[in-house]
């Protein structure tokens, strides 16, 4: 294919792969000749250079990005019928770790502008079962944990920080903000292994030792289970290519910035809505998603042409089947408007200039 007619993807992860060859190959390969596999040198290793790249006292790794929300939950001792407060806008995995443990989703309704659960409705979802908030920073636009935090007291706040590694709430890293936070190292993320792998971030030394027991089937020692727990390890090879991707997550995240930076320009005049973020906040961008009424048409139209975009996501959480029945849409509209309208434009550090320029000039086009 020309580069006129070549499709774009809302990430080439073949492509950030040759950029780093070298360095991923080679530290695979000494991965593969120590013999050692899971919880060894490499795990530790990342751990401590992640731990100083947040400025957090712990990193716990283990093996997704969902598991990183269930031992949070874990280590709270969420117990059937306990409940948590959830976006009713987000991946639908923030309810489902609440439902696995026996929990019930309580859904509260989103800010308009940014995604992220509104606060001033998090106050009224509270109720005497109520054990933790999960705060969603979603698209990599932080959400005010700190306003969150003030409307539940003492309720520990869980930070779904899966897209927002980099993203900051004036000079604080999202995922340092509450009691736990949550990261994912899915393939596509700012920081992505060449497979699963998800971290915790505590500050307490006592949870971040009751994380690695838990992450580890409740071993406190060999063969020694003092609680329930997970098989839920990174494995070494992942922590070795997560370590060399992390000395060049800076770089990827100013190209992301300076690609955003040309959409923003570029589709202001067409009064499309483009990622809100408030002042004193900072993201990553994770996604460049923007509204439209027509969304569906408009993503077809792209896909005519040879451009892929996504959408995240088709579903407000209540409306996935395991939760239906007991909300309306009325009960939740922005959350229903959200899912209707939102689309995610092709945003990745390898993205070419003339690349953007494409996407522009067909959304342009759309009629």
């Amino acid at each position: 294919m020309s580069v006129s007619t070549r499709r774009i993807g809302p990430v080439d992860l073949a492509a950030q792969h040759r950029a780093l060859a070298g360095e991923i190959e080679a530290a695979v390969l000494r991965v593969l000749r120590s013999g050692r596999y899971v919880l060894g040198e490499e795990v530790a290793a990342f751990e401590a250079e992640l731990a100083r790249w947040f400025g957090a006292r712990h990193v716990v790794t283990c093996a997704s990005g969902s598991d990183a929300l269930t031992l949070a939950l874990l280590a709270l001792g969420i117990r059937p019928g306990d409940e948590v407060i959830v976006p009713a806008f987000t991946i639908a995995i923030d309810a489902e770790v609440v439902a696995l443990l026996g929990g019930v989703p309580v859904f509260v309704d989103v800010d308009a502008a940014t995604g992220a659960i509104d606060p001033s409705r998090v106050a009224a979802a509270i109720t005497p079962r109520t054990r933790a908030v999960i705060a969603v920073h979603l698209y990599g636009v932080p959400t005010d944990v700190a306003a969150i935090r003030a409307a539940c007291g003492a309720i520990p706040v869980i930070e779904d920080a899966a897209q927002a590694l980099g993203s900051r709430l004036g000079e604080r890293a999202c995922g340092t903000l509450g009691d736990f936070g949550c990261f994912s190292f899915f393939p596509t993320k700012n920081l992505g292994a060449a497979g699963d792998g998800g971290a915790l971030v505590v500050g307490d030394d006592a949870r971040a030792k009751q994380l690695r027991a838990l992450r580890n089937h409740g071993c406190t020692a060999r063969y020694v289970h003092d609680a329930v727990g997970l098989n839920s390890r990174l494995d070494e090879l992942q922590a070795a290519i997560l370590r060399v991707k992390l000395r060049h997550v800076a770089g990827a995240q100013a190209r992301r910035a300076e690609l955003a930076a040309r959409y923003d320009a570029a589709l202001a005049p067409l009064g499309l809505a483009a990622p809100a973020v408030p002042g004193g906040r900072t993201t990553n961008f994770h996604q460049y998603t923007i509204r439209h009424p027509r969304r569906d048409a408009l993503r077809d139209h792209l896909a005519r042409v040879g451009i892929d975009a996504a959408v995240h996501y088709p579903h407000a959480v209540f409306q996935h089947a395991p939760y239906r029945g007991s909300h309306a849409d009325e009960d939740f509209p922005v959350a229903v408007r959200l899912a209707a309208e939102v689309l995610s434009l092709p945003l990745h550090a390898e993205l070419a200039d003339e690349d953007v320029e494409r996407v522009v000039a067909a959304v342009r086009a759309f009629e």
